[in-house]
């Protein structure tokens, strides 16, 4: 078969779909369509078709946009795929309407409901009546979390025997290996993940300031990229001695590995990949009680779960956390915990078995 898949960004992919792609390749010829980036050449040399689509990922802007489903019309002309898989919003959107038209076999992978569908309003009523053209026809839509998929069942977007729910992209167990326990003098907590309001970023920044201003002796190491104007605020922490700042990283695993703990207080997210990581390393996991989060935790085994969007909640998980005597068991728990359920492997078996099976009940 001719497989064409559509994405926003090459990281995505490379990361957490590289498994799934290699799957794909043994027996079909695939195309990616996504903007140019530095990861697409690694993912090029693994027998790919790559199809630069520029696009801007936040934001609507109609002409922009129509330029965009413009494009998929052309490259589904050109390609003439047998199944095209989309992933985020604008692939999952304007990629649907394409293949509806063509008649084209489609799978449809919603990683989180992002902020369209946080408050209502006029632009949660766009989206959603927008992702009801483009799933009207769609093979099946893939969910991170059963909640994401109550939620468009629920509004009418899709009917529930349309749907399957992954444990996310799953994590790479072999990549992301159990790892001792370390010895630090100073407590270590870790923040992996983009820099910005909606990660939970400024109730962590309150809940540190409070540990630090009682007399808790810890740091926060942050690892992502800018999404939001957050350098001069992290500076000054960096030189109030509590804050280290170290960019994106390509490779993630030795500030896992020097951690005590993992905190990622976000406000929703599809199935949160690094929490998965930090865990398969044997990593003790503070994160929200939300859908796409409380996954990756049994609550006091593995990990603490706290509420979003509540310093207070979160500072006292990470409090508890400090003073705990068991946290090299519970990251142990939570290594465990990967391994029953959110192996890399067994994802991909899944999601393949979901289309291909899905293909043939059309047939």
């Amino acid at each position: 078969m001719r497989i064409l898949i559509l994405a926003n960004n090459d990281i995505g992919l490379y990361k957490f779909r590289r498994e799934l792609i290699q799957e794909l390749l043994r027996e079909n010829t695939v195309y990616i369509s996504l903007p140019y980036g530095k990861l697409v050449d690694p993912l090029v040399d693994t027998g790919f078709i790559f199809i630069d689509t520029p696009m801007e990922r936040r934001g609507m802007n109609p002409v922009k946009d129509l330029n965009l489903l413009w494009r998929y019309f052309r490259i589904l002309s050109d390609i003439r795929p047998d199944l095209v898989i989309s992933y985020t919003i604008k692939p999952n959107i304007y990629g649907g309407w394409a293949c509806k038209i063509k008649k084209i076999p489609y799978a449809v992978n919603i990683t989180g409901l992002g902020t369209a569908f946080e408050n209502d309003g006029l632009l949660k009523t766009i989206v959603t009546n927008m992702y009801k053209v483009a799933l009207k026809k769609a093979n099946v839509v893939f969910f991170e979390n059963s909640a994401n998929r109550e939620f468009f069942v629920q509004e009418g977007i899709i009917r529930e025997e349309k749907t399957c729910v992954l444990n996310g992209a799953g994590v790479n167990l072999e990549h992301f290996s159990y790892s001792s326990y370390p010895k630090n003098d100073v407590f270590t907590f870790l923040f992996i993940g983009r820099v910005m309001e909606e990660k939970g970023i400024e109730e962590l920044f309150e809940a540190m300031k409070m540990l630090v201003s009682e007399g808790h002796k810890c740091y926060l190491d942050v690892i992502g990229p800018f999404e939001e104007d957050y350098e001069e605020r992290l500076k000054k922490y960096e030189n109030e001695g509590w804050l280290r700042y170290h960019g994106y990283q390509d490779d993630v695993r030795p500030f896992i590995r020097d951690c005590d703990c993992f905190v990622l207080p976000s406000y929703h997210e599809g199935m949160a990949n690094t929490n998965l990581e930090a865990a398969a390393m044997g990593r003790p996991v503070i994160t929200s009680n939300i859908p796409g989060c409380k996954e990756a935790v049994i609550d006091n085994v593995s990990g603490f779960l706290c509420e979003s969007k509540d310093v207070e909640s979160l500072y006292g998980c990470m409090k508890r956390m400090i003073e705990s005597d068991n946290r090299e068991e519970m990251g142990r728990e939570a290594r465990k915990h990967m391994e029953d359920g959110f192996g890399k492997m067994t994802v991909v078996k899944n999601t393949l078995t979901a289309i291909y099976s899905s293909i043939q009940k059309d047939r």
